[in-house]
């Protein structure tokens, strides 16, 4: 699998989380994530509060089209985006393939923005 897979995928409802070796695997195709516990993260920074709002809107789009919402932190020039599953693990929460997924589509909204 690689990003280009991700990109053309689509979430879908999910009750086992990733094993390691997948997290691993899908840390490895969005490389600028980390892992935080159950979570993957990532900071985008921005040039004004103008610019992070656009962002925060359009990744409220994709979480609306994939039906996968993550937690976001925003503050004036910066976004932090958490993304988890909490349907996994019998409701305890993990990470599943979904989190690779829109985690790829962020990153492709967030390389589109910052051409601007």
């Amino acid at each position: 699998m690689n990003v280009t897979d991700l990109l053309a995928q689509r979430c879908s409802p999910q009750t086992q989380a990733l094993d390691a070796d997948a997290v691993f695997a899908g840390l490895a195709l969005v490389t600028q994530w980390r892992r935080d516990g159950d979570s993957i993260v990532r900071q985008f920074d921005f040039k004004n509060y103008y610019r992070t709002m656009a962002f925060v809107n359009a990744i409220a789009w994709i979480a609306h089209y994939e039906d996968h919402h993550p937690e976001l932190t925003v503050t004036y020039n910066r976004c932090t985006v958490r993304y988890n599953t909490h349907s996994v693990n019998e409701g305890r929460g993990g990470l599943s393939i979904n989190d690779f997924i829109c985690a790829a589509k962020v990153d492709a909204l967030f390389d589109t923005s910052a051409a601007d």
